[in-house]
């Protein structure tokens, strides 16, 4: 790594998390590490008061608190990484707990060059033996886990739960989707535009955090949201035949309509914009990963 360790700027969006979010900064700042590490908490309209608990935090001064109003979780990343002060990004749930050396074992692929953004395992703090292992897409685009691996592989998506990018890459695909407003697909997303932009997106398995699954979410789930994010998603990254077909996945609500919405909202230019800067077609992609889709 050089004489002087990377740095890494960590960033946790935040909506009613109640305990979470004071477990996981405490898991961050007592495990092992050798890395200098700043928090960012962006707090995205919670109402719960699950941040109140920093005022008086023992580690407050590795704090940077940003408050939001529903920006939702792609803008609220974005938003995070625009007050990093460190050349490295983590983007972390705020229900999770770390290991010894987590964060400097992942920013090695990335400060080395093996990786251009790498997740570790990711284990159920209720069950730790359950694990998996970077994500790839079903042929209903719903996420499948990967099992387990001995050493660093190419993974399809990169959960959202951990995901450790460089700010100059990050900076370079234009962060998160900045067109969805609401939860839905922002990991799937960010994923594809990596690949498609000529980047490389890796699982480490020797690596493992643990993150809180949740049957519900402690805030409302805009259905119509998710689909809106859906056909974004496919208007952005897919060809015309692979559109048409995420439109037969919009089982709530009426595609025309959300389809209306997505064209309304300037998706085509951005659309135009990123197929010039592909360095492969999403058709080869699928076929890198066995998504049949």
């Amino acid at each position: 790594m050089g004489k002087e360790p990377p740095k890494v700027s960590i960033i946790f969006p935040v909506r009613n998390e109640g305990k979470n979010v004071k477990m996981t900064l405490d898991s961050l700042f007592t495990i092992k590490t050798n890395i200098e590490i700043e928090a960012i908490i962006v707090d995205d309209g919670s109402t719960d008061k699950c941040c109140n608990f920093l005022e008086n935090y023992l580690h407050r001064h590795k704090v940077t608190y940003v408050r939001a109003n529903a920006l939702g979780p792609a803008n609220a990343r974005n938003l995070g990484a625009s007050r990093a002060k460190y050349p490295y990004l983590a983007f972390c749930d705020a229900h999770m707990t770390f290991e010894n050396f987590w964060i400097d074992r992942l920013v090695y692929h990335i400060v080395k060059g093996t990786s251009d953004a790498v997740c570790p395992a990711i284990g159920s703090l209720d069950d730790p033996s359950i694990k998996g292992y970077g994500q790839s897409l079903t042929p209903a685009l719903k996420i499948k886990w990967h099992q387990k691996r001995s050493s660093l592989f190419e993974t399809a998506v990169l959960p959202g739960a951990c995901i450790i990018i460089s700010q100059k890459v990050f900076n370079d695909i234009g962060g998160f989707e900045t067109g969805f407003s609401t939860w839905g697909h922002e990991d799937v997303e960010i994923s594809l535009k990596l690949w498609l932009f000529g980047y490389r997106c890796h699982c480490d398995p020797q690596v493992t955090v643990l993150h809180l699954f949740r049957t519900i979410h402690p805030y409302n789930v805009n259905y119509e949201g998710i689909y809106y994010n859906l056909l974004r998603m496919a208007y952005l990254h897919f060809d015309n035949k692979r559109i048409k077909k995420a439109k037969t996945l919009v089982i709530h609500g009426s595609p025309a309509v959300i389809e209306k919405k997505v064209i309304k909202d300037g998706v085509l230019l951005k659309r135009a914009q990123y197929v010039g800067r592909r360095k492969i077609d999403i058709e080869d992609l699928f076929k890198k990963f066995n998504i049949f889709f």
